[in-house]
C-alpha cells in the first residue's frame, strides 16, 4: 500500500487485530471517539489496531518521530468473520525488494542506493538546531507530556529511550513532601531530558524550586511553579530533567532496602 498524500483505507473486522507495516518510529493520533472502540499500540515502526466494536470511517493520524511527516488512516470497523491480512505502507518515491532472506532494499528516485560507509555515517554532522540542546529537549518533552499530537514540533534525530529508574524516586526531592514517578524519556546528540510526575502528598502549598534537587543535572524545569494541596486538582505537575548522557546516571541511588527479619 502506497502513500501518496491520499488517506489509505484500513478496514478492520471487530474482534481481530490488524497489524500495519511503517518501517518508522511513528506516534498515533486518534479522535475521542474511538476511545473503548479501537485499540492502538505501536512500536518499532508497527502499529497493531483492534476494534472492539463496529465504528464508522475514522481518520487516525501516524506521525514520524524524526521529521514529524504525517500519514493519515481512515479506519474502519464492521462485524464479521472476514480475515484482514498484514498491511504495510511505503512511502511516495520509495519502492521497497524483499530478498530471499526477508530482508528489505529501500530505493527512491528511479535509482538504487547502496547503504552508506561507517566512514560516510561517522562524518556526518548532527543536524543544526534552532535553540540550544537543553531547550530543544525541554521543549519536545512538553510537547509530548501537555500537547496535541499535531502540536509536537519535529526534531531530527532525536528518540525515546526506555526508563532503567525504579518506578518511585525517593532521592531527587528529600526535603520535599512530594512523590516522583519517572514518566518517559528522550535523547538527542549524547544528552538525554526525563519527564517525572511530581506529586504533593501533603495539605500544604508546595513552592517548586529547582535548587533543592538533589542529583547532576544540566536543566532542571517545572511544568508549573507551585502545587496545591494533596487532593486537589493542582497537586501534579511534570518536572523536565536534562543530563549529560543516560538519564539513570545522574540521579543518586536509592537506599538499599533493609531486611524485616531478625536474626535469632
Amino acid at each position: 500500500m502506497k502513500w501518496e498524500r491520499i488517506p489509505l483505507q484500513i478496514p478492520l473486522t471487530v474482534g481481530q487485530e490488524r497489524i500495519v507495516f511503517v518501517n518508522k518510529n511513528v506516534r498515533v493520533g486518534f479522535p475521542s471517539v474511538l476511545n473503548n472502540k479501537l485499540r492502538i499500540q505501536s512500536s518499532g515502526g508497527v502499529v497493531y489496531l483492534a476494534a472492539s466494536e463496529a465504528f464508522a470511517v475514522t481518520r487516525l493520524e501516524l506521525q514520524n518521530k524524526e521529521n514529524g511527516e504525517i500519514i493519515l488512516l481512515d479506519v474502519s470497523a464492521e462485524p464479521g468473520k472476514a480475515t484482514r491480512e498484514p498491511v504495510k505502507i511505503v512511502c511516495d518515491g520509495e519502492v521497497a525488494n524483499a530478498s530471499a532472506s526477508d530482508k528489505q532494499t529501500v530505493s527512491g528516485d528511479g535509482s538504487a542506493r547502496q547503504p552508506p560507509s561507517d566512514d560516510a555515517q561517522a562524518s556526518r554532522k548532527p543536524a543544526k538546531l534552532n535553540a540550544p540542546l537543553p531547550v530543544v529537549l525541554t521543549r519536545y518533552a512538553a510537547q509530548n507530556m501537555y500537547g496535541p499530537l499535531r502540536t509536537v514540533e519535529a526534531v531530527p534525530g532525536i528518540s525515546p529511550v526506555s526508563l532503567k529508574l525504579p518506578s518511585a524516586i525517593t532521592t531527587l526531592m528529600p526535603s520535599e513532601a512530594v512523590s516522583v514517578t519517572p514518566m518517559a524519556a528522550w535523547s538527542l546528540q549524547g544528552s538525554s531530558v526525563i519527564a517525572l510526575q511530581v506529586r504533593n502528598r501533603a495539605a500544604d502549598k508546595v513552592i517548586l524550586d529547582p535548587r533543592v534537587l538533589e542529583g547532576q543535572f544540566v536543566t532542571a524545569t517545572f511544568q508549573h511553579r507551585w502545587l496545591g494541596s494533596s487532593g486537589t486538582p493542582e497537586d501534579t505537575t511534570v518536572l523536565y530533567l536534562v543530563t549529560a548522557g543516560r538519564a539513570e546516571s545522574a540521579f543518586i541511588a536509592e537506599p538499599a532496602v533493609k531486611s524485616s527479619r531478625r536474626a535469632k
